[in-house]
């Protein structure tokens, strides 16, 4: 089974608040951007993966990762996270009903295009799954397979609210990658520590990242 993934990115100069231990305001757009876009270039990279969808209103977002084979869709309900995750994957089956869709966040620098195959073929045995975090709290993924909605819960606690919707906990070893997003400076160390994709390492090259 192939997937299209939706990824949403919501207006780079609010993105990535919780960094601003690590980047200082002129730097976090940009290194937001990083993120999304070696997250885009490991998802369109791996075999489980027939496209990605980039739900976002911000246009040199859009642009950079269109020009990585990203389709933009524009955030028409700016509703926020779950509602654009939700015409995200709309938009996705109106142009092919039936598909296979799974929302995946757009902030996993350290992204490898096996460990997200390897997700989405344990995905693929359920009618909607999900793989929890590296915290354990949150949500990096949620698959729903043909025939099934999306229904995507994100945002703090999602773990719990996405088991408590009926979604399957995917219980996988060596996917770090995948769970691995990145909202604070932690998180940065330790997505370099899994070694990040080429813009990631470019612009973190640029921070003074504290030890912890």
């Amino acid at each position: 089974m192939q997937w299209t993934l939706v990824i949403p990115l919501k207006p780079l100069a609010r993105a990535k608040s919780r960094l601003a231990d690590t980047a200082g305001d002129g730097v976090r757009p940009g290194l937001a951007l990083a993120f999304a876009q070696d997250t885009v270039a490991a998802a369109l990279a791996s075999a489980a993966v027939a496209g990605v969808a980039v739900v976002t209103d911000d246009a040199v977002a859009g642009r950079e990762l269109a020009a990585l084979g990203a389709r933009i869709v524009p955030d028409t309900p700016g509703a926020g996270l779950n509602a654009a995750l939700a015409h995200g994957a709309t938009a996705v089956r109106a142009g092919r009903p039936g598909s296979a869709v799974a929302a995946l966040n757009a902030d996993l620098p350290a992204l490898r295009p096996l460990e997200l195959a390897r997700v989405l073929a344990a995905a693929a045995e359920f009618p909607r799954a999900f793989l929890a975090d590296a915290a354990g709290v949150g949500t990096t993924l949620l698959a729903a397979g043909p025939a099934h909605e999306l229904r995507p819960a994100f945002g703090g606690p999602s773990r719990a609210r996405h088991r408590a919707s009926g979604a399957r906990e995917l219980d996988l070893d060596a996917v770090d990658s995948v769970r691995q997003d990145v909202d604070t400076g932690a998180d940065l160390r330790t997505a370099l520590a899994l070694g990040v994709g080429p813009r990631t390492a470019a612009a973190a090259a640029r921070l003074l990242i504290p030890e912890q």
